[in-house]
């Protein structure tokens, strides 16, 4: 099991083992009653619920059934207190001695009506949609109120309960029953007076507005935005790359650009760009696009929900997917659902006529690969005594298939051999998804990563200076500024939809000039003799190509779309067959060398890499690369904008034969709120 697996397991544990011994423990001193054990036990569980509020969550537990924990034990433990003190006499020194009970209902009263406000002001903060790099100023947007009091009800109470819980202390401690009437008191006003302040965000100043409005507002938005070409995008928190890597390509097109998402946590996994971003959950209000000049849409992966915006007529769609390989998932039956489906070259053509799943060869269009600008060309041997050799494997994938990742069964025997030469410089770059469904793969990452780090500690060198180091602090500083939004930790969607309006003006240009600069300042700071172990986002796979002199990849797009810079490769063959077959199945590995599970041919590459006399692929790279990405004239970045401009004229197209067929009627069916000349009104169609 993984750290970060444990963290929550264990804090099960030892709620678990401590939390009953402590309630058992302030039991019997409130009973006997033995003043000093109860409060060090209430005191003690106090302490221990506030430090265990901000641990992970266990498996399988929600923040609502926590919460309700917490409220739970808090109430068990203050009337214990309350037992106790009553037990010994203590209170009878205070006058009015109901009050306190009357002032503990009431403590207990306010934290459940704050609660109750905390539903409705959350209920009001919620739009049918979300926004990013559009002025929703209109929407009355402001600022969320404290977490503390909205969201964090455990540890709202756990936290105005102390001075409780400190004022019956110092009572036990003293005789004193007024430190615990003070205590109280103070603990009732912070309780009351939060409920009062969360309070105001119903009043009309405080208040968006409500869902009609804000989804008529969306449609005068997007009538005088004029969107004509998105991109569609639909997944899981890990899946937010195959968009980001589109995000450039979408900027580029001629005409107005949009995003169209469906889960409202994506609308932050997006990279920085200055592209409108619309996230609409529900289907209903998604089905208002067809109203708009949108007339395309892109779609880089497929997923659940893209039956649901497929439905919609006058909208062209077009699959891109989010990178190009020989492995079922390039090549997917679902394709036939799009209008178009959009491929890098002739080789990608070739795979959907043989899969015969339905896709016709006129609505294949190839288009190239227009993110692949930044990598650059083949530049000789390396000059150096190092060679630079990447390994960036795949992960494991869905289906079980041996052949998806070299990872287990060759990883260790690839990098082992590598380590071997004193002239490699190893980078070793594992897809983020590596062991997510098999475990085996994530503990043979876990080993590759202990040999690497292992073989730099045999070795030595000199290093950048401190300058390296603060070059590359202020260039993530600068770039960290450009691309992220700060915001309150209390902040939630409606007041992120404001801060993140209208982009500055040139913030896209500014964004590649910052993270070229970043780039640029990392490779310097690393010691040129190092190994390096890439996990993050940053450095990118583009940027890892252009510091090597070599890739071992298995069958994936990064074959594919390392091959734009025509440098040799290898591809580890795991998957049962032999090389004859493996060439045969699979395009991308006929300019490679091959790698057997034991890592045999990595020394007879490493050589070729060295001696370009011995690389006998290079003729086949070069012809490969124009067989799987498609000719380099025109560029792909022409092409992909031909492609999408077509595309559009045949949307137009369609709605005037609409139109030609209906008299009076425009080619897009009018909105739900609107009646037709024959008073009956039109819906969208059903879910």
């Amino acid at each position: 099991m993984s750290p970060a697996g444990t963290a929550p397991h264990r804090a099960a544990q030892l709620t678990a083992l401590v939390l009953p011994t402590l309630f058992i423990s302030q039991s019997v001193g409130a009973l006997l009653p033995y003043l000093p054990l109860m409060v060090v036990a209430a005191a003690t569980g106090l302490a221990f619920d506030l430090y265990l509020h901000d641990r992970p969550l266990g498996p399988g537990a929600s923040r609502d059934s926590v919460a309700v924990e917490v409220t739970t034990r808090q109430l068990l433990r203050d009337i214990l207190t309350l037992v106790g003190l009553l037990r010994t006499g203590i209170l009878d020194l205070l006058p009015g001695q109901a009050l306190i009970l009357v002032a503990f209902l009431l403590f207990y009263g306010t934290h459940f009506v704050c609660q109750a406000v905390a539903v409705l002001v959350r209920r009001t903060r919620s739009l049918p949609f979300v926004t990013r790099n559009i002025d929703a100023s209109a929407l009355r947007l402001c600022d969320a109120p404290p977490r503390i009091l909205s969201r964090q009800t455990g540890r709202r109470l756990l936290r105005f309960s102390v001075p409780t819980t400190v004022g019956m202390m110092l009572t036990a401690i003293t005789t004193d029953a007024y430190w615990g009437g003070i205590g109280l008191a103070v603990s009732l006003t912070l309780s009351a007076g939060g409920t009062l302040y969360l309070g105001t965000w119903l009043l009309p100043k405080k208040r968006v507005v409500g869902e009609k409005q804000a989804l008529e507002w969306l449609d005068g938005w997007l009538a005088e935005y004029q969107p004509t070409v998105g991109m569609y995008f639909s997944g899981g928190s890990s899946s937010a790359y195959q968009a980001n890597m589109w995000l450039s390509t979408l900027a580029s097109l001629d005409g107005k650009p949009i995003i169209v998402l469906r889960e409202r946590f994506m609308v932050q996994k997006i990279d920085a760009t200055d592209i409108p971003i619309v996230c609409i959950p529900k289907v209903a209000n998604l089905m208002r696009l067809e109203h708009s000049t949108l007339k395309v849409l892109l779609h880089p992966a497929n997923s659940g929900k893209t039956s649901q915006i497929l439905r919609i007529p006058s909208i062209k769609h077009a699959f891109t997917n989010h990178g190009e390989s020989d492995k079922l998932s390039s090549c997917n039956p679902y394709a036939k659902a799009y209008d178009e489906v959009w491929v890098a070259g002739p080789a990608a053509r070739d795979r959907y006529q043989l899969a015969d799943i339905g896709v016709e060869d006129k609505d294949v269009i190839e288009v190239g690969r227009p993110q692949l600008a930044p990598i650059l060309p083949y530049r000789g041997a390396p000059a150096g005594r190092l060679t630079t050799v990447l390994y960036a494997p795949t992960w494991e994938g869905w289906d079980g298939n041996p052949g998806n990742t070299s990872v287990i069964l060759a990883g260790e025997n690839i990098v082992r051999e590598l380590l071997a030469d004193e002239n490699v410089r190893l980078l070793y770059k594992p897809h983020p998804m590596t062991g997510s469904v098999d475990p085996r793969a994530g503990a043979a990452n876990i080993r590759i990563q202990a040999m690497i780090a292992e073989a730099n500690g045999r070795r030595s060198g000199a290093r950048p200076g401190p300058e390296a180091a603060a070059e590359l602090a202020r260039r993530t500083e600068e770039l960290t500024a450009l691309t992220t939004s700060a915001f309150r930790k209390s902040a939630d969607e409606l007041e992120r939809m404001r801060l993140q309006g209208t982009p500055e003006e040139g913030r896209a240009a500014a964004v590649a000039d910052a993270n070229a600069a970043w780039e640029e300042a990392y490779w310097n700071s690393l010691p040129e003799w190092e190994h390096q172990i890439i996990t993050t986002a940053r450095p990118g796979i583009f940027g890892c190509f252009n510091q090597a002199d070599v890739l071992i990849s298995d069958v994936s797009s990064v074959v594919s779309d390392y091959l734009t810079s025509e440098k040799p490769y290898a591809v580890a063959n795991t998957s049962g067959m032999d090389e004859g077959d493996f060439r045969v199945n699979f395009a991308t590995v006929r300019a490679a060398t091959i790698l057997t599970p034991d890592a045999d041919g990595v020394k007879a590459l490493l050589a070729a890499v060295r001696n370009p006399e011995l690389d006998t692929l290079a003729a086949e790279r070069a012809e490969l690369k124009e067989h799987l990405l498609g000719p380099s004239d025109p560029p792909s970045p022409v092409r992909f904008n031909q492609a999408a401009q077509a595309l559009c004229a045949k949307a137009d197209e369609r709605r005037l034969r609409m139109e030609s067929r209906l008299p009076g009627i425009p080619g897009q069916r009018p909105r739900p709120d609107q009646d037709t000349a024959e008073g009956t009104v039109v819906t969208a169609a059903p879910v």
